[in-house]
């Protein structure tokens, strides 16, 4: 693997890990794409540093958990903008 790809990831996870964003928030603020995101944090990540990738998969694991409650607040909020 590249040293400019190693880097890339390890920038990401470690991002994820200070501010907890999602996977898309990750894509926008560095501007790639978020499927590159995806196989850099659930791929990549865990072939250059197995404990890293743990605990960034614990984060990712917690936004799988509450993305049903996001939907459902993002739509509330949807509907009483329209009222």
């Amino acid at each position: 693997m590249k040293n400019k790809i190693k880097e890339r990831v390890l920038l990401e996870s470690k991002y994820m890990l200070k501010t907890g964003d999602t996977i898309r928030k990750i894509a926008k603020k560095h501007n790639i794409s978020k499927s590159t995101v995806h196989k850099d944090l659930k791929e990549r990540l865990k072939q250059i540093d197995l404990e890293l990738y743990k605990e960034v998969n614990k984060v990712i694991k917690h936004h799988i958990k509450t993305r049903h409650i996001k939907g459902g607040l993002s739509t509330k909020k949807k509907y009483l903008k329209m009222q």
